[in-house]
């Protein structure tokens, strides 16, 4: 066998090497593309859920303190651009809007006795609370599956080819200044 041809099936396996790794690389970084996109898909469901309860949360409380309305118009307009938000940063951020207007609207009731003693009140503020822990439980599935993405974009060898393929490091799900509050458990008065 000459030199030329070892040669050549030497280039031809690196080749076929090279070409499983970045399919390998590639099918990976799809997986795992998915992986984040279908978390924030769960994320949207909760926020949704929460967006469709405020109307009715909203109603409730204008009964009893209507002279509150800066507050209420304040949480139906932070839900507008809950609702309107399309990309990652445009909910976080209309999201934390609406999480610190319903903290306002919370306050509120705190104020109405009659108002935290109303049946509907209570149920709509249970289902305000169950919808926060599974939001919360879903904003953590949505970070750890972005880290897990992130760094095998930035691992190599996939940080070689990741931006040729059109992979990009994605954004958390940052609370922000929010995150204080919402770490500071609830104080519950009987």
């Amino acid at each position: 066998m000459s030199s030329a041809i070892v040669v050549l099936i030497i280039v031809l396996v690196v080749a076929v090497l090279i070409a499983f790794m970045l399919i390998g690389i590639y099918n990976r970084l799809v997986a795992l593309r998915q992986e984040t996109d279908q978390a924030f898909a769960d994320i949207d469901v909760q926020l949704r859920q929460r967006q469709d309860l405020i109307p009715n949360l909203v109603e409730t409380v204008k009964g009893y303190a209507t002279h509150e309305k800066t507050t209420l118009d304040a949480v139906i307009t932070a839900r507008t651009q809950a609702t309107a938000a399309r990309s990652v940063d445009d909910k976080v951020q209309a999201e934390n809007m609406l999480t610190a207007s319903l903290g306002r609207l919370m306050a509120i009731a705190e104020a109405y006795p009659d108002l935290k003693a109303n049946t509907n009140f209570l149920k709509l503020q249970d289902e305000l609370s169950d919808i926060e822990n599974k939001l919360a439980a879903a904003r953590r599935f949505f970070n750890n599956a972005v880290s897990e993405f992130n760094a095998a974009v930035q691992q190599f060898p996939a940080v070689l080819f990741a931006a040729m393929f059109g992979f990009k490091s994605r954004a958390f799900f940052d609370l922000g200044e929010e995150r204080a509050a919402l770490q500071t458990a609830p104080s519950v008065k009987f």
